[in-house]
């Protein structure tokens, strides 16, 4: 017996899968929920076939959570892009319909007929500098957020406001010379000050998580922080977006994926394409002595119509009476 591909589409709360041999024949088919129930029911429906592979469409998206669980049991899982499963899914039916049964079949059918297609693996230290790089972000969003508001607040409590880049003790510094007397006042100071404290727990989760990413990056091994402007944040980012260099066939493939356009070879002069003509205008001619360029025309100059009485200054001819004293 061949093969067996078991096609599955996934989804937050449940899953439908179907299983084919190598001829494309359907052997099997069904929905489960994603809970422990139902996950360990597909799963022993799928090992009632010896040679099998799992094909989850979006191992990177909707699917990771339920292909990393396959994974960990032991089974084979291939990555199906969307965009061939739908491909499939067109030549298949001949209308691109979308229902949950048919994206499963058309998964199943593209992992069979497609090569190279990615195996999944168990999440390693790339997934968590991802994972600790969107952290770091948030934080950063969370600190701009606040700053913002402390200085809208210190601007209507304090002539001038604060400067620009603005710390917490600086702007704790400032709070502490203001002393309102009315109640609208009051309260912008008492917020100002709980704000100016959240400022000072993000500032040290910042700089725990940039300590804990600057260790993790080093365990990898890359000397990314050795370049100019790459800090520990940069580093973790490239490193966890990129993953597996090899996943990527060639330079043209990495540079397509990362939205940048490699540098084309160097052409020499025997290589390169006859240099076009460039266009000249030809000079300004007079009715009485034409150039090359406009002796097809006639050399007595055509009468000028009439122009409408509207057009002053929108044409070549103004408006002019119908009769010529």
């Amino acid at each position: 017996m061949g093969q067996v591909i078991i096609g599955m589409d996934p989804h937050k709360r449940s899953a439908t899968i179907e299983i084919i041999n190598d001829r494309e024949k359907i052997l099997a088919q069904g929905r489960f929920t994603t809970d422990r129930d139902g996950y360990q029911t597909m799963l022993k429906l799928g090992r009632q076939h010896k040679d099998r592979v799992w094909a989850v469409e979006g191992c990177n998206g909707i699917g990771r959570h339920i292909a990393q669980r396959l994974v960990a049991d032991g089974e084979t899982v291939v990555d199906v892009p969307a965009k061939l499963s739908a491909r499939a899914r067109v030549f298949d039916t001949g209308q691109g319909r979308k229902t949950d049964p048919v994206d499963a079949h058309s998964v199943a059918v593209a992992a069979l007929r497609a090569k190279g297609l990615r195996q999944v693996t168990v999440d390693d230290v790339t997934v968590a500098l991802r994972l600790l790089a969107d952290r770091r972000d948030g934080l950063g969003h969370a600190r701009t957020d606040l700053l913002n508001r402390i200085h809208q607040l210190l601007l209507e409590l304090l002539p001038g406001g604060a400067k620009k880049f603005l710390s917490a003790p600086q702007a704790r510094t400032m709070l502490a010379t203001i002393r309102p007397r009315d109640l609208v006042g009051r309260t912008r100071r008492r917020l100002a000050s709980e704000l100016i404290t959240e400022l000072v727990q993000v500032d040290k989760k910042i700089k725990a998580a940039d300590k804990e990413l600057t260790e993790l990056v080093a365990t990898t091994g890359s000397s990314l922080q050795d370049l100019n402007g790459i800090g520990p944040s940069g580093a973790a980012r490239l490193i966890g977006d990129v993953a597996d260099i090899s996943r990527f066939a060639t330079r043209g493939h990495f540079a397509s994926w990362n939205a940048t356009t490699p540098k084309a070879a160097p052409t020499t002069d025997a290589n390169s394409p006859p240099a076009k003509h460039r266009w000249r205008p030809c000079a300004h001619s007079s009715d009485g002595c034409p150039t090359s360029s406009t002796s097809r025309w006639p050399k007595t100059p055509r009468r000028p119509g009439r122009a409408r009485e509207d057009t002053w200054g929108r044409l070549f001819n103004p408006a002019r009476p119908t009769r010529s004293p």
